[in-house]
């Protein structure tokens, strides 16, 4: 298994536990759960994979990435009861899925030669897009959009923190692990902290 493949199959499994909490919240049945585990275990890749124009989407070429996200779809039917607080342990889940799925979606598109930019965007969109899809869904308030929450901030600086540490000469899976710690770094900030940007303040118009 290569290092960008140990990366999707972390980030289908991680993802898929978020979609499944989700599903438990908007009180599915097992298909239900399976539905929404796999949908926000690939969405995001999908979308990856589209965009780059890749010859066959990561999980048809690799079926046992479904089988992953089903499987965490199970374990969370007969286990989310147990969570006292489901939407703490959804947050600090998807935290962690951000954290695999940016440098995923970085190193895919470095791999394909992309110019910068397009990795910077494909790590963000990778992180985001499989979430947001979960939400949408099921009815939930999008993570990715709370208000100041460093989110769509976290994904982009992991991104950039991988085009820094290569244009320095790190090897890429070393520029890679080092996204994957800015981005949790600054989600779990957030989270635990309040981390926070300013955010628009609609103002009175003086006359």
């Amino acid at each position: 298994m290569t290092f960008l493949t140990g990366l999707d199959y972390a980030s289908v499994f991680i993802f898929a536990l978020t979609g499944a909490l989700v599903a438990s919240r908007a009180q599915l049945d097992l298909v239900g759960f399976i539905f929404v585990a796999c949908l926000t275990a690939v969405g995001g890749g999908t979308l990856r994979d589209l965009f780059l124009s890749r010859e066959t989407l990561f999980w048809v070429a690799d079926p046992t990435l479904i089988a992953v996200a089903c499987t965490a779809a199970v374990l969370m039917f007969f286990t989310a009861h147990l969570f006292e607080s489901r939407l703490k342990v959804l947050t600090w889940l998807d935290a962690c899925a951000l954290s695999v799925a940016v440098p995923a979606g970085v190193g895919v598109a470095l791999a394909l030669e992309s110019h910068w930019a397009i990795a910077l965007i494909m790590g963000v969109s990778t992180g985001c897009f499989g979430g947001l899809m979960r939400d949408v869904v099921c009815n939930e308030v999008p993570l990715v959009l709370k208000q100041g929450e460093l989110y769509l901030t976290a994904a982009f600086a992991g991104a950039a923190a991988t085009l820094i540490a290569r244009s320095v000469g790190l090897s890429d899976p070393n520029a890679l692990a080092i996204c994957a710690v800015v981005t949790l770094a600054l989600r779990s900030g957030s989270l635990a902290f309040g981390w926070r940007l300013p955010t628009y303040r609609a103002r009175p118009p003086r006359h």
